[in-house]
């Protein structure tokens, strides 16, 4: 049975599609200049960052970034440090991470870095077999990083604008709009990590989100100190949830000082976080000047 009309592609376009046939072609590599030529034998990680940070491998300023860049140290993988971000990203998050070009050209997302680690560097030590892991990782994970959010993102005097903001114009209305779709991004995801979906930010209590971070870094601060070790659940080295920890202690206490939940980082449990901070400075960032990191 022939078509109906209204399904036929008109004759003008017939002739086009059969002179120029449709072909699928194969998912292209990232662009050439998104690999600069330095060393090839290295394998880049793209965090949160600037140009002159990134040069002197100094940490991330985002918590996520931060965490895997720590576990690369940790894990002895060399790696270069380049600035990106989300919008550039071929995985659609940072970190993420580019094998040497004569290895590969695949991108590694933060969730296969583990298994990166586990084949090219020293293995990271096993997640603690406990009941109690998946409870202080919500910690993290909601009013840890509720409070972070808001106190970077939408608390009047926080470091959005010169991390995100600045550096990527310097016209008026782009930053003015790149600072609004930052703000509803920061406010969606805390709303979303208080089981609040639907209310209006300005219902929250900001100051209780605050409260709540502090309330959960005394938790773990007190969970590190029954630790012989000095490492979280007695480990004998740092993991991955040492470095998750670490991400937000070390931004906190060097970042937003002004604010109280820093001061919880330096006094909560007799000083656990902050002495574990150190630990993780010098593990990660041997020989460094760790008051210029």
């Amino acid at each position: 049975m022939a078509a109906p009309s209204w399904a036929q592609v008109p004759k003008p376009l017939q002739r086009l599609f059969d002179h120029f046939p449709l072909l699928t072609y194969d998912a292209t590599t990232l662009p050439e200049r998104s690999r600069p030529a330095t060393d090839d034998t290295l394998p880049t990680l793209y965090t949160f960052t600037t140009p002159e940070e990134a040069s002197l491998g100094r940490p991330s300023f985002n918590p996520s970034c931060l965490k895997w860049q720590t576990l690369l140290r940790l894990s002895k993988v060399p790696v270069r440090i380049l600035p990106s971000t989300n919008h550039s990203s071929p995985t659609g998050a940072l970190p993420f991470l580019l094998p040497p070009r004569s290895v590969s050209q695949t991108p590694i997302p933060a969730s296969k870095l583990t298994d990166y680690i586990r084949t090219h560097g020293r293995p990271l030590p096993p997640a603690p077999v406990t009941p109690r892991l998946d409870a202080y990782q919500a910690l993290i994970d909601l009013p840890i990083r509720n409070a972070w959010l808001y106190v970077v993102y939408l608390h009047s005097g926080g470091r959005a604008d010169g991390w995100y903001i600045e550096p990527a114009s310097r016209d008026p209305l782009i930053r003015y709009a790149l600072r609004n779709g930052l703000r509803e991004a920061a406010a969606a995801e805390i709303l979303k990590g208080t089981g609040m979906l639907g209310i209006d930010l300005e219902d929250l209590d900001m100051q209780v989100l605050e409260k709540r971070g502090q309330e959960a870094l005394e938790s773990l601060a007190e969970l590190l100190r029954e630790s012989e070790t000095g490492w979280f659940f007695g480990a004998e080295e740092p993991g991955v949830f040492d470095a998750s920890v670490f991400a937000y202690t070390y931004l906190l206490s060097r970042h937003v000082s002004d604010r109280d939940i820093s001061g919880t980082v330096k006094v909560a449990a007799g000083g656990a976080l902050d002495k574990h901070q150190m630990r993780m400075l010098e593990m990660a960032w041997p020989g460094w000047d760790k008051e210029k990191l």
